[in-house]
């Protein structure tokens, strides 16, 4: 395993690029159920750091169908298999808005794995932190990753971001992709570790006990969020998940959508005026004006449902009119 602990003088010689390697190896589906009990009841019986604090998996047919949607191939857990299905989902999958807002004005409840899933497949859909980080997570489960939900801090905000840690060899990987994270963070007591994504660079420092900050540059918000790597219970993520629909809610009155597309990120923003479609080029934004109907050329450019994107849009642009 490559070494992850660095200086700040080892670090500032790295390149930027975001070096991929390695490769899973392929299994058959049938060879895999089996491996996947087998290998399951050794985790279960072996694991003596933690307790595995969720049973959410998905049906193996939507696990199957989720891999073929994201063009990777079943492998079993390791490092390289998981940076690919990282980067499988972050230029597959949108962090947005859109799905929740119409969401909430038909039926107030989580998009739980298995509807997320759908959407995501048929209709672009996407989601912000909770519901996507369950989402991966369960596929992550599924295929027999051993790790455990967290909840955690922005800055003042308690509580109001989600991320996964997958153990491997023993060693702990931060997992986002309800930010999302472009690269798995190594996290460690010993001092402060580094990694470096297509799109930014990364540092996770140790803050007290079981907290890190999570730190992302060039970015406006250096800070990303304070990790507390404590696992939360199915029933406990559950409930917040749920009580994010509520009033106080995240991202209910706006529509934001970002998406990596032919390998740039992507965001478009309501809430910053005039709308415009959004590349960002390490540390630098690029605008692009948007002519025409916005929501239909928004759903476009993301590849989400124009009908669903054109609900959230009349749900939600009386807060934020497009004046410059």
């Amino acid at each position: 395993m490559s070494r992850f602990f660095v200086s700040d003088k080892e670090f500032n010689s790295l390149s930027p690029e975001y070096a991929m390697t390695l490769r899973p190896q392929p299994i058959k589906w049938a060879s895999w159920a089996i491996w996947l009990t087998i290998d399951t009841l050794k985790r279960f019986n072996n694991s003596q750091e933690y307790k595995v604090m969720s049973t959410n998996i998905l049906d193996r047919q939507l696990a199957a169908q989720v891999l073929t949607f994201l063009e990777v191939e079943v492998s079993r857990p390791t490092l390289a298999a998981l940076e690919k299905l990282l980067a499988a989902y972050y230029r597959t999958v949108p962090w947005e808005s859109v799905f929740r807002i119409v969401r909430r004005a038909e039926e107030p409840a989580p998009r739980w794995p298995e509807l997320f899933w759908q959407e995501a497949m048929t209709r672009g859909g996407g989601g912000t932190c909770f519901e996507s980080n369950y989402a991966f997570y369960a596929l992550l489960q599924t295929l027999g990753y051993d790790g455990y939900l967290t909840i955690n801090n922005m800055g003042e905000s308690i509580g109001c971001h989600t991320a996964i840690v997958v153990v491997l060899d023993g060693q702990k990987w931060l997992v986002d992709v309800g930010l999302p994270l472009y690269a798995l963070l190594p996290l460690s007591r010993r001092g402060v570790m580094y990694r470096s994504s297509p799109f930014l660079h990364y540092a996770v420092r140790p803050d007290g006990r079981s907290h890190y900050q999570i730190e992302r540059w060039p970015h406006p918000k250096h800070n990303a969020f304070t990790l507390i790597d404590e696992p939360v219970d199915d029933a406990t993520y559950r409930a917040a998940a749920t009580a994010d629909y509520g009033d106080n809610g995240l991202f209910l009155d706006f529509v934001i959508i970002n998406k990596v597309i032919n390998n740039e990120p992507w965001r478009f923003n309501m809430a910053e005026r005039p709308w415009a479609l959004n590349r960002f080029d390490w540390g630098q934004k690029i605008d692009t004006a948007l002519t025409g109907d916005v929501a239909t050329e928004v759903a476009r450019h993301f590849g989400l449902d124009t009908a669903v994107v054109q609900r959230a849009f009349a749900l939600t642009q009386h807060n934020y009119p497009n004046h410059a």
